[in-house]
């Protein structure tokens, strides 16, 4: 965080696999995937108002994401050395299908896709918290769509 707001340029590159695309021939082997690119001059965010604003931001759309409401509290964001925004460009692509190889027929082929799956494991306990405390239903059984 303390390179990023010095302003120094970034680039995030996020893939997901969704698949091996097998082919006749080798040079016809690919995979399948979604990619997204952000790149810019980070920006520390300054002023206690403006932290708890995009921490709560930022809490929101977890909370969203995870189905349960959490809150940003003032007392977290005392002190803390961000968050930094700001991105300059961004780009996603996305590759689908099978294999692209015209020089056989479709006929005599033995193309396949082994598509892939990302899927959430049971939650692991930090062993600093309380065991006790069960853990809520929608982390239990948090599923993302495929």
């Amino acid at each position: 965080m303390k390179t990023l707001s010095s302003g120094a340029p970034f680039c995030l590159t996020v893939t997901l696999l969704d698949g091996i695309v097998f082919a006749p021939t080798a040079v016809g082997h690919s995979v399948n995937y979604r990619s997204v690119v952000v790149m810019g001059k980070a920006e520390l965010v300054e002023g206690e108002a403006a932290k708890l604003r995009a921490m709560r931001d930022f809490v929101n759309m977890l909370s969203a994401l995870l189905g349960h409401r959490a809150a940003a509290e003032r007392n977290r964001v005392e002190g803390h050395h961000g968050p930094c925004r700001a991105a300059r460009g961004a780009s996603a692509k996305v590759r689908t299908g099978f294999a692209v190889d015209e020089s056989e027929t479709t006929l005599h082929r033995m193309d396949r896709c082994s598509p892939m799956k990302w899927t959430a494991q049971a939650p692991v306990p930090d062993p600093r918290g309380n065991p006790a405390i069960p853990v809520p239903a929608n982390i239990l059984h948090y599923s993302r769509p495929q």
